[in-house]
C-alpha cells in the first residue's frame, strides 16, 4: 500500500511540474528586477513617462469570461498600500497589450488610481524610501462584465475580484528612487 501512494505522489509531483499554470509575463518588466524610467509616473514630484508596460498572459484557465488587471504597491508608507492601476471587463479574446495600451478603447472599465487620475499610474516612492514592489496581477473571471461602475474605489473592486477570481497571474516588479 504505501509503494502505491509514494508512486502516485511522485506521478503527481512530475506532473505538477511539469504543468504550467496560468502566467503573466512582460517584454517591459521582469519578475524581481528594477523597473525602466519609463514606468514612472509624472506627478507627486516623479517626473517619468508614466507609460503601462507590455503586459501577456498565456495558458487561460477555463471558464474564464473576462479579465482584469491591477498594479498594487504594498509598500507605499500609507497604511493600506497604494493602487497604481485598476481596469476589468476586459473582453476574454484579448491576452496582451502593447506598453501604453489604452484598454478603455478596448471594452474595459477603467478606475482612478490613488493619484486620483484614470487608468495606469506608475511608479513614485518617496524619495530615500527604499525599493517597492510593484505587484501587477491578470484576474481570469467567470463573468464578461463585473457588476461596478467606474465610480467604485479601488478595494470595492479588489474584494470583488478576489471573491470570483477562477484564477489569478501575478508579476513584481521593483522600483526605488
Amino acid at each position: 500500500m504505501k509503494a502505491i501512494q509514494i508512486l502516485a505522489l511522485t506521478a503527481s509531483t512530475i506532473v505538477s511540474a511539469n504543468s504550467v499554470g496560468f502566467e503573466l509575463t512582460s517584454t517591459d518588466i521582469q519578475e524581481g528586477q528594477k523597473m525602466a524610467k519609463t514606468f514612472e509616473f509624472s506627478g507627486f514630484g516623479c517626473d517619468g513617462e508614466n507609460v503601462s508596460p507590455q503586459l501577456t498572459w498565456s495558458n487561460i484557465p477555463a471558464g474564464t469570461k473576462s479579465f482584469a488587471i491591477t498594479a498594487y504597491d504594498p509598500d507605499a508608507p500609507t497604511g493600506s498600500g497604494w493602487w497604481h492601476w485598476v481596469s476589468f471587463n476586459i473582453p476574454a479574446n484579448i491576452a496582451s497589450f502593447e506598453r501604453g495600451a489604452d484598454l478603455q478603447s478596448m471594452g474595459a472599465t477603467e478606475l482612478a488610481s490613488d493619484y486620483g487620475s484614470i487608468g495606469f499610474g506608475g511608479a513614485c516612492p518617496p524619495v530615500g524610501h527604499g525599493m517597492h514592489r510593484y505587484q501587477f496581477t491578470v484576474w481570469a473571471l467567470p463573468v464578461e462584465k463585473l457588476d461596478l461602475n467606474d465610480k467604485v474605489s479601488a478595494a470595492i473592486a479588489g474584494y470583488t475580484l478576489n471573491s470570483m477570481a477562477i484564477d489569478t497571474a501575478k508579476l513584481t516588479a521593483t522600483y526605488n528612487r
